[in-house]
């Protein structure tokens, strides 16, 4: 071997050791100015999701709407590929899509709303009969503490005249906050706009999703190395299918809980059945935590007309998840997007301190996806350093516990000689 070889080799090796430090130092020095600048980087970064905002909202709305397009483009006329029926698919089912959001968006608005704000003004009126019964008992509990008694006893609130003061200053205040109102209906018609352009976005999406689907892929074809494209491609379809897993089962088991639980209300001639069903059937959407924040707006809701009924109530409730997340929820959802139970609360808890409902929703989705894709790895990698005993008929592998395996013998070439 030359030394003119040996000279190029090592010089060489000196370059590649320059790089590696070089990249180590560029990457040291990058995170010290990141840290030092967070509060600048974070700002920006604000700023330019505010900027995208409508789009990420009406990506994830199409995306949502795309299962359910999906579906009616299944069940439209499938065995016709051509002809006007086969061109009008797409739009056919869009405008169904579309039109059944909107009603079922209508009908939640108008059931909930209305009985809400009168459950409210109901217990704003009793509001005064409530404060004297309980300085009533209040009185009749302290008469073991005669001064505690008498100070209650000369407590002289007209609770009638205190609720109409209340109701007067509101309104007469109102005057005085004209600013914080406007302040308000602008963000308001801020909020409105943004998501008008999402749905707008949404729909373009929806209408172009095969052809831009199509320019992805060639995009990934020119600009991508193919391992690299094939890893991307097996991370992306492993969250499609979890996430579609998820949203379907959540659907599915908020349809079937509201609709037991209105219909269970009924047979029990509790109020505000319909409204009732329909919270509960929303809040289902959210994991774990969903069910009691409809149980609790429900029970605040009976409590107007009946507390001993708001008691049933959630009695009935309680019976009605266990049954329903027992037998029903198995059935209908089972485990398809394979998260076990104590992910599944960390990613409610960790989503939704960060992003809130949103973060609870797709909190659990995500981590099933990266849970998924360390599992795999790590199978993979146990494969690799597993030994292989390629001999040994893969009924006596799968019998035989780990702990004797290598005890087993192992025919060769020359076993029988």
């Amino acid at each position: 071997m030359s030394p003119l070889f040996l000279k190029g080799s090592y010089a060489e090796m000196e370059k590649k050791e320059l790089k590696r430090y070089l990249l180590i130092a560029v990457i040291i020095i990058g995170i010290c100015v990141v840290v030092k600048n967070l509060s600048i980087i974070w700002y920006i970064l604000n700023i330019i999701f505010n900027a995208l905002y409508p789009l990420i909202l009406g990506g994830a709305i199409a995306y949502v709407f795309n299962i359910f397009l999906s579906f009616c483009e299944r069940h439209y006329f499938p065995k016709i590929k051509t002809g006007i029926v086969a061109l009008s698919r797409r739009a056919v089912c869009l405008v169904f899509s579309l039109t059944f959001t909107a009603l079922a968006a209508v009908l939640l608005f108008k059931v909930v709303v209305p009985e809400f704000v009168k459950s409210i003004g109901l217990i704003w009126e009793q509001v005064p009969v409530i404060a004297m019964d309980l300085t009533d008992w209040a009185i009749e509990k302290s008469e073991n503490f005669p001064d505690i008694q008498n100070k209650l006893m000369e407590l002289d609130i007209d609770w009638n005249s205190f609720a109409k003061t209340a109701v007067k200053f509101v309104t007469v205040g109102a005057g005085g906050i004209i600013s914080y109102v406007a302040d308000v209906m602008s963000a308001f018609t801020l909020t409105l706009t943004r998501v008008v352009i999402a749905i707008i976005f949404a729909i373009y999406l929806l209408v172009c999703k095969d052809g831009i689907k199509k320019g992805l892929a060639r995009a990934e074809n020119v600009y991508l190395k193919p391992s690299f494209a094939k890893k991307l491609n097996h991370v992306l379809d492993t969250a499609n299918k979890t996430f579609k897993a998820f949203f379907v089962g959540q659907f599915t088991e908020a349809i079937i809980l509201g609709s037991l639980c209105a219909g269970g209300m009924f047979l029990l001639k509790l109020p505000y059945a319909a409204m009732t069903g329909t919270v509960v059937g929303v809040t289902a959407l959210i994991p774990i935590v969903g069910a009691y924040i409809g149980a609790a707006l429900g029970a605040f809701m009976i409590l107007t007309e009946n507390p001993s009924q708001a008691l049933i109530f959630l009695i009935f409730l309680v019976i009605l998840q266990q049954l329903e997340g027992n037998l029903i929820y198995p059935k209908v959802v089972g485990s398809s997007i394979g998260l076990p139970g104590i992910w599944v609360l960390a990613a409610v808890t960790v989503g939704g301190s960060l992003f809130g409902i949103t973060g609870m929703l797709i909190g659990v989705p995500l981590s099933a996806t990266i849970y998924k894709l360390i599992y795999e790895d790590i199978e993979k990698r146990e494969e690799v350093l597993s030994p292989k005993n390629t001999a040994v008929p893969k009924e006596q592998k799968n019998s035989t516990p780990p702990e004797n395996k290598k005890n087993i013998p192992v025919k060769t070439k020359n076993a029988k000689k």
